[in-house]
Formats: C-alpha cells, structure tokens, sequence
C-alpha cells in the first residue's frame, strides 16, 4: 500500500494542524489492503479509497477553525435549542456553521420514507431486542473495538462516561421512533450534531500526548473507523436477530437497514462507503470490523465503567452482575475474556436459558393476529417506558439531551 504523505492525508480528509508525515508503518497499516468495492454501496460507484486516510472534509476544517477562533462555547449554547429536524437554525450562528448545518440536514436523494416508515412499524414489533442488543452487543462491543475505545476514554468524552453513554443512547433511542427522519423528529439533529463533535475529537485528540503514545494512527474517527462503530449496530444487531430466530419479513429488514444506512449518510459517512444490502454489509464487517475485536487497558476499563453504571440503582448488588451476564450472552467468552468480566454462575445460566424461551412466546404471541386487541402498541409502550426511562436515568434527569462540539480532550488524561 502506498504511503500517504502529509498533503495527501490533509487533502483527503481536510483535517487541520501541526500532525506531521504519516511516516512510519503501523498495526493499521499491516491488515489486508481495503477491497470492498463501492459497487456494493447504495450509490453503485465511488473511488474506492482505503477509508482508513479518509475523514470529514467538510466538517473537519470547519469545527477546527472554530475551536480555534474560540466559537464553540457559544455555538454549543445556542445549538441547544436546535431540537426538531425541520426547526430553524437559531440566530446569531457564524455564517459558515449555518451553511454547512443546512446542507448537512437535507436528506439524500435516495432516502425513502416508505421505508423508513416500515422501519418504524419493525421497531415497534422489535424493541425489547434491539434496545438489549444495541446495549449489550453494540454497546460492549464498543470497548474492544480499539480506536474506538481509545478516541473514547482520551477525549472529553471519557471523563464522563455517563454522560458520554447518554448522548449514545439518544442516537438509538431517536433511530427508533415513528418521525426519526421527519420534520418533527430528532434524528437528523443527532447525528448533524455527531458529526460536528467527531470533527472536535479529530482536531483536539492528535493533541494529547497520552493519545499519540498509545494510538495507531495520527488522526482518528477516519471513515473507516466510523464503518466499524456502524457495523457494531445493524450489522451486530440483525445478526443477534438472527441467531435467535427471530422471523424478520424481508420488507421490514431491508427498512431496518435503510434507517441506518441514511444514519450513516447524515453522520457524514460517504455513500461510497454505505453498503447497499445485508450480504454486502456481511461481506464489509468481515473485512473491517471482526479483524480488529481485541482487547486494550482502555476498553477493559472502560468496560468496568459500563457495567457499573447502575451502582446508583442497588450499590451494584445485582445490576454489575446481570450486565455481566447479558454481555456474555450476547459477546460470548472470549471478549467477556478479553473485558475481564466474570463469570455469573446464577446469572449465566439464567440468561442462557430464559432468553430464547422470552423470544420464542413473544414472536407466538406476534404471529397472533389482533388477540389481544392492541397487543403491538402495549408492547411499543412498554419498550418506549423503559427507553425513556432509560435516558432519564442515563441524564440525571437532565432532558433535553444535547450533543456538543468539546473544546478539551479528557482533563483526566
């Protein structure tokens, strides 16, 4: 693979500051050269750049300059009564800000909102399984996924990891609801603002001296970095599906992957990079995502931090232990390994046992048409109560949710 220079990496990703050549050969650069073919992307076509030397070339520039110039506390502030998708950006914005904004809000020209509404209708039926498999599968997975894990706990990010989680879990909680792409909806403003705090994190990181000692690479959140993260969701999260025979029509699984293949768009992923079917995803995971699974003193940490968020709860008496279990029921042993979490000899067994019977009279009752009356919107309250508790717990209390630009990387580090 040809090396890329320091004016390659700017011009390709747009990414600010003193970073220097892109010299000496990393772990990164030893996997297998990039060979996923934007034939299989929802455009057809594309460069095919390795993703790995491509970032936001829009973004980037844009939110180093203002860091730079000292905008953000300002910008942040105002952004926070940006709620709904189709509101009007708040005055007093620096131009160049709102200019980007309101081109990164519009939607592509292939979004499809019949889909998306069927999408919504699969939510409501799946709920219970994608909020454990978005927690316990995605979320986890996260922590030995190690670029991820460490732009993570290095950044502001990683010295409030329940803050942190919180803004996670209102981009799966926003993906999820009836108008998530709709005027009225949330969805687009969460990722827009996603996409601005990743270009954030791509100009303070390379400035932490506790970062640059451990990374693999001088600029993080590349495009491919950020295909893994996505992997890490609808591709982990259908193949749990999957793998608890979960009877999916074919209509309602090509919606779930279009809202996150228009996620991927709005959080500033070129569509070149977007995988056009779950075969082409498959075939894409395979390459970026299962060769990097391992184990970092970041992620282990940071682990330990997740799995002991409901010590508030119960002092950790049982919820470490059941989010220890439902980890190994989803990730198995080897990463429970690799996390150093324990084996529960309760709690193991309990969820080995408990959740494919769970799954299999929920789908019986599912294929029940109409008996009892309403039984997928009982079921759609339900999930929604324990979502919004959720947040609410997650928050402190503190809703609205809102994303932010940072201005430090982690004090801590």
């Amino acid at each position: 693979m040809e090396q890329p220079s320091r004016r390659n990496v700017l011009m390709t990703g747009g990414v600010l500051g003193a970073l220097g050549a892109l010299s000496v050969a990393t772990p990164a650069q030893a996997r297998p050269l990039w060979t996923w073919s934007p034939k299989g992307s929802v455009v057809g076509a594309g460069k095919g750049v390795d993703p790995r030397w491509v970032w936001d070339e829009e973004a980037d520039p844009l939110v180093a300059s203002l860091i730079d110039r000292g905008d953000v506390p300002k910008v942040n502030m105002l952004l926070k009564t940006w709620t709904k998708n189709g509101q009007a950006l708040p005055s007093g914005l620096p131009a160049d800000l709102r200019a980007f904004i309101e081109k990164a809000r519009q939607l592509p020209s292939w979004a499809d909102q019949t889909k998306l509404a069927t999408a919504f209708r699969f939510n409501q039926k799946r709920g219970t399984y994608l909020g454990v498999s978005y927690g316990f599968a995605s979320g986890m997975m996260s922590t030995v996924i190690p670029h991820e894990a460490r732009a993570v706990y290095y950044s502001k990010g990683g010295a409030d990891m329940r803050d942190r989680i919180t803004k996670t879990a209102k981009l799966g909680y926003d993906i999820g609801t009836r108008n998530a792409f709709l005027p009225d909806g949330e969805m687009i403003v969460t990722c827009v603002k996603t996409r601005l705090a990743h270009a954030g994190v791509r100009h303070l990181l390379p400035q932490s001296p506790y970062w640059t000692k451990v990374a693999d690479e001088q600029i993080p959140i590349s495009q491919a970095d950020m295909m893994v993260t996505w992997h890490s969701l609808p591709t982990t999260v259908m193949k749990q599906l999957n793998r608890w025979k979960v009877p999916i029509p074919a209509d309602e699984s090509a919606a779930f992957l279009h809202s996150w293949q228009l996620t991927a768009h709005m959080l500033g992923i070129l569509d070149e990079y977007i995988p056009n079917s779950w075969d082409e995803a498959n075939a894409q995971a395979a390459q970026v995502l299962d060769p990097v699974l391992a184990p970092t003193p970041e992620g282990v940490k940071l682990a330990d931090i997740l799995l002991h968020l409901g010590v508030t709860i119960d002092g950790g008496i049982l919820t470490t232990h059941i989010l220890g279990a439902l980890t190994r029921y989803m990730l198995g042993d080897q990463i429970c390994g690799w996390l150093q979490i324990p084996r529960e000899p309760v709690w193991d067994p309990a969820f080995e046992a408990f959740w494919p019977t769970f799954v299999a009279i929920k789908e019986g009752l599912l294929k029940i048409t109409d008996a009892p009356p309403g039984l997928l919107q009982i079921y759609w309250a339900f999930d929604e109560i324990i979502r919004l508790g959720t947040l609410l717990f997650l928050s402190g209390g503190n809703l609205p949710i809102s994303i932010q630009i940072p201005t430090t990387n982690n004090p801590n580090y």
